[in-house]
């Protein structure tokens, strides 16, 4: 493997480890076995190479989130193995609340996060209200958006307060009554 790849698997671990903002330039290069021009030469930046490496993340959280969601389950079971992957997944979550952060300051990581809600309110909107692509758009945006906020909010609980956070059978029987 070159410097390349050896840096974007030095900034995956550093990520998960110690998060976007306590990453430096030095504990990339000390991972990757690279030195510290090569983070410039490859990527322009510590930071082209942190947001490089976080639009790898943000891709990877959003397969666990499609395969969790499955196919042909009840809307309990989804959630169950949703609250299963913020579980096993913790770190992977903590990355992507970190990246929201950066928001504001970097358009790459806002057009990334963007792309990222947009397939992810598509694939709740089919998941949980069984709207597919023949559906109408701002009605999947809509349902979509109910559910990615839902999301939101179920891992922060898990990921801040587990012994308080709602079970898959709690968020199913809200969602329901919110409904009446």
């Amino acid at each position: 493997m070159g410097h390349r790849e050896n840096l974007l698997i030095a900034a995956r671990e550093c990520l998960l480890r110690a998060g976007y903002a306590r990453t430096t330039a030095r504990d990339l290069a000390a991972a990757s076995g690279a030195n510290l021009a090569s983070i410039n030469y490859h990527f322009g930046s510590k930071e082209g190479l942190l947001t490089r490496a976080l639009n790898d993340l943000n891709a990877e959280w959003g397969e666990l989130l499609f395969q969790a969601l499955g196919e042909g389950d009840t809307n309990e079971a989804r959630w169950g193995r949703i609250i299963e992957s913020i579980q096993a997944n913790r770190q992977l979550w903590f990355v992507n609340f970190e990246g929201v952060a950066y928001l504001q300051h970097d358009e790459k990581i806002r057009d990334m996060n963007a792309r990222g809600q947009q397939a992810a309110r598509a694939a709740l909107a089919q998941a949980f209200a069984g709207l597919g692509p023949d559906a109408d758009p701002d009605r999947v945006r809509i349902v979509g958006s109910h559910y990615y906020s839902l999301l939101v909010g179920v891992a922060l609980q898990w990921l801040t307060d587990p012994d308080n956070a709602p079970n898959a059978a709690e968020i199913v029987a809200a969602d329901q009554s919110a409904r009446v």
